[in-house]
């Protein structure tokens, strides 16, 4: 459950989200060589034939193209963006930051994965929560990060860390929303050459 007493991350821009999102951006927020890299990541841990949720989705899928899932199910905050997305199987706007709770059942999915948006979340330990409730037991959640970023809309914290210091707070999020087996990752495929790629992995409890 969402922990109500999770006081929201401050941002620049504090304006509804809703109104930020309203307009589709088909544009990738990171280069071909670390969506590669991401996609490696998603082949290595996600389960073939799991059912997956992608969550704050949009456009794209980054998902194995080669890999069958049961079920995909995206969900966003900009319904242009989840309907071109030819990977998802259904789709559900949404707004994380003004409702944490997730609108599926106990148990409903096999694996999680958050791209490039996990800074964006002003109240990260209580979606996370709900991400681990949706899940099977043992199921995976995998968040990768580069170093861009819209920066009024990401958390204050975020933007007063390096690179390692993400990785340890997406990390201390996900340890205290309860998953276990969490390990922080460097997938940068070219230092210097490409965007960098970092993730978190971990394991409902």
């Amino acid at each position: 459950m969402p922990d109500p007493g999770e006081r929201p991350l401050p941002r620049v821009d504090e304006s509804s989200d809703a109104l930020f999102y309203r307009q589709p951006r088909f544009v990738t927020h990171i280069d071909d060589a670390a969506i590669r890299a991401v996609t490696g990541l998603y082949r290595e841990v996600l389960p073939p034939g799991g059912r997956v949720l992608d969550l704050m989705s949009s456009w794209v899928s980054h998902l194995p193209p080669e890999v069958e899932y049961a079920r995909v199910v995206g969900l966003g905050m900009n319904e242009a963006e989840l309907a071109r997305n030819e990977r998802l199987n259904a789709y559900v706007v949404h707004d994380l930051n003004a409702d944490p709770r997730l609108p599926f059942a106990d148990a409903e999915f096999d694996a999680c994965t958050i791209c490039v948006s996990i800074d964006y979340l002003t109240r990260p330990v209580s979606v996370l929560r709900e991400v681990a409730r949706v899940l099977t037991p043992g199921g995976p959640l995998v968040v990768t990060f580069s170093n861009r970023c819209f920066p009024t809309k990401a958390v204050l914290p975020w933007h007063r860390l390096d690179d390692a210091g993400h990785v340890s707070l997406v990390s201390g999020w996900l340890k205290e929303a309860g998953f276990v087996a969490v390990e922080g990752l460097d997938r940068s495929p070219a230092p210097g050459r490409s965007d960098p790629l970092f993730a978190v992995v971990g394991h409902a409890g």
